[in-house]
């Protein structure tokens, strides 16, 4: 089977950016290659290196990311992404640094590199009962771990990005058992199917994207969690009647903004709303708009270039 492998050179602060427009044209694969990763494990005292090249100390902003699609789609998919790259492009002026967007691709030939990536991905320890796990590798949990597992190659978050870790911290922290959980935004539903691992009573789960959705059902009967959960294609829940003890919404900014109105209208008094894919320039806007309906911030935590929030109504 042949693929093109599409290239857009960037920076550190667009890398995941980009990587999340490549995620919605391909279910083979996403990478991003950058020195700056090289850098920071080599100033992690828990890492030794025996050597480097001393050429890779200095920081470097060219990040080039890759994603492999198919070669009777690519030309479609490739029209998309250039597009979405134009919209991320005007979005982030003045916020984000995204550097050139310069692109290229070539042609590869076989489905070898498949096994290749997939022999990256490892089991990811998040706060300290979550694992989330690929589902193609076995692993045995600790005492007291729950274990996700997710189908990577369908995407939509693995629990790799900050601003999904940050929220499965959060959840942590804040769920208690029997809770109904709510989910705006769900992706691949890591955050409604670790709710109900973590002992929710039911999540509910939305989405706009039909792939995510579907990503989302799929993780959620490879989870054995099918029946404890509801997912929707929609912006937002149209039952006024379903209420949640907590709530989720990792998305954007400026969506959050958007919504601050609309998303906590499901949230129960006392319950706990959850945040996240806030950048800093964004992050006293999102604040303002949420503690002016009346919720209080009652943590704000921060990795990388991102924000997560939880607020309590």
């Amino acid at each position: 089977m042949k693929f093109i492998e599409y290239t857009v050179h960037t920076t550190t602060e667009g890398s995941e950016l980009v990587s999340d427009i490549f995620w919605n044209y391909t279910n083979y694969g996403v990478t991003i290659c950058d020195v700056n990763d090289i850098i920071a494990l080599q100033k992690d005292k828990r890492t030794f290196w025996d050597y480097m090249d001393d050429d890779l100390a200095a920081p470097q902003s060219d990040v080039l990311v890759k994603c492999f699609l198919p070669l009777d789609i690519a030309d479609e998919n490739i029209r998309s992404i250039n597009a979405d790259l134009e919209l991320l492009k005007e979005r982030s002026a003045g916020f984000v640094p995204l550097g050139t967007l310069e692109t290229s691709r070539r042609e590869i030939e076989g489905d070898d590199w498949i096994d290749v990536w997939k022999k990256h991905f490892r089991p990811i320890h998040i706060g300290g009962r979550v694992v989330v796990c690929p589902e193609w590798i076995a692993y045995e949990p600790k005492e007291g771990e729950v274990v996700i597992k997710l189908d990577s190659n369908m995407a939509f978050g693995t629990g790799e990005h900050e601003t999904t870790s940050m929220c499965l911290e959060l959840l942590q922290e804040y769920l208690r058992e029997g809770d109904t959980v709510i989910d705006v935004g769900c992706g691949s539903g890591i955050l409604g199917i670790s709710a109900v691992k973590l002992g929710a009573k039911f999540a509910y789960m939305t989405d706009i994207d039909y792939v995510a959705v579907r990503s989302a059902e799929h993780n959620a009967a490879l989870n054995g969690v099918a029946e404890r959960v509801k997912i929707d294609l929609s912006d937002l829940l149209e039952n006024a009647e379903v209420r949640g003890e907590v709530m989720t919404a990792n998305i954007t900014a400026d969506i959050l903004c958007r919504l601050s109105e609309s998303i906590p209208k499901n949230l129960k008094e006392g319950g706990t709303l959850i945040l996240s894919g806030i950048i800093e320039p964004k992050l006293e806007q999102v604040i303002s708009a949420y503690e002016g309906i009346g919720l209080k911030l009652v943590k704000q935590v921060r990795k990388g270039e991102w924000f997560a929030l939880a607020m309590r109504k």
